[in-house]
């Protein structure tokens, strides 16, 4: 096991190197001139643009900048905007925000999902199940900017149980709602991913032993039938990690969540590069770590599956 996690370590830093590099070159080399844009329509300062690329490091080959900018990642140096802020401060506000909300948003996916999975995968052709399928496919079909339009009409405009938008970023309470529309795209795959590997294994060979033995219903299902079907489905939840944090933008724009979306949606206008490769560097480290996470798992799942 201790072999497998330093090998795939040491395959994260080629992975890293190229996913930052491609987002350096795209942010840096393809949009037109930042610090030019800080002046608008007015003519700016040959010697002051000079001055504020220099001191950015803007006016060296790309090369160059991106050389820089990793050794400065290995001292946790993420750069500074153009308006002279470290991008570590900006990073330092906006990402726990978006880990609470992802964070909320994966277990609302994980406990419902999983339930109503397993419940429609056990009932199948029942009225639960059709319950559930369809469901699952509206909450598929509904845009989320629409999704989260019909949540503040129903459960703060009309039921008054939330505030339509959030006032303290770092309140659970307020964070609940737009949660669960970020999460409820997720959460209908995994209820279906659930209930099609449910009804695949439940009539494995596997489960009419386990039943020929006389073994609880309880224990059959959640030791057995469960156990062995939430492997893909931690492959999904693995990812879905990352894609929580990462797609959060319309949804924390809606709700006025100040975290990875707004801040990552206002860098993009502003062009501020650093800040935006800043922010995806972080995503890419969440994947990479997301990934390894969910290899490990396995085992746990399957003791048949072994790291050589």
């Amino acid at each position: 096991m201790g072999r497998y996690v330093a090998r795939r370590l040491l395959q994260m830093i080629p992975v890293f190197i190229g996913t930052t590099l491609l987002i350096f070159l795209m942010v840096y080399a393809l949009p037109g001139d930042p610090v030019r844009a800080m002046w608008g329509d007015k003519a700016p300062d040959p010697a002051q643009l000079a001055a504020i690329k220099h001191q950015l490091g803007l006016d060296q080959p790309l090369w160059k900048q991106y050389g820089d900018y990793i050794w400065n990642l290995l001292h946790f140096d993420f750069g500074t905007t153009l308006a002279g802020r470290e991008v570590t401060d900006v990073i330092g506000e906006a990402v726990p925000v978006t880990i609470r909300l992802a964070l909320l948003a994966f277990v609302i996916e994980l406990v419902l999902g999983i339930t109503l999975g397993v419940v429609s995968g056990i009932r199948r052709n029942k009225l639960a199940d059709k319950i559930v399928l369809v469901v699952t496919l509206v909450v598929i079909s509904i845009p989320v900017f629409v999704l989260a339009y019909i949540f503040q009409t129903v459960f703060a405009d009309n039921l008054h149980w939330v505030t339509p938008t959030v006032q303290d970023s770092m309140n659970w309470s307020q964070l609940l709602l737009p949660a669960f529309v970020l999460g409820s795209l997720s959460l209908a795959y995994v209820a279906r991913l659930t209930r099609t590997t449910i009804v695949e294994n439940v009539r494995a060979d596997y489960m009419r032993t386990a039943v020929a033995k006389g073994l609880p219903r309880r224990r059959i299902i959640f030791r057995h039938l469960l156990r062995n079907s939430l492997i893909p489905v931690v492959t999904f939840l693995g990812t879905d990690l990352g894609a929580l944090m990462g797609g959060a933008i319309v949804t924390e724009g809606i709700f006025n969540v100040q975290g990875i979306g707004n801040a990552l949606y206002r860098a993009v206008n502003q062009k501020e590069g650093a800040t935006v490769v800043g922010f995806v560097t972080v995503l890419v480290l969440v994947y990479l770590v997301a990934s390894l996470l969910v290899d490990l798992l396995y085992a746990v799942l399957d003791p048949r599956i072994r790291y050589a």
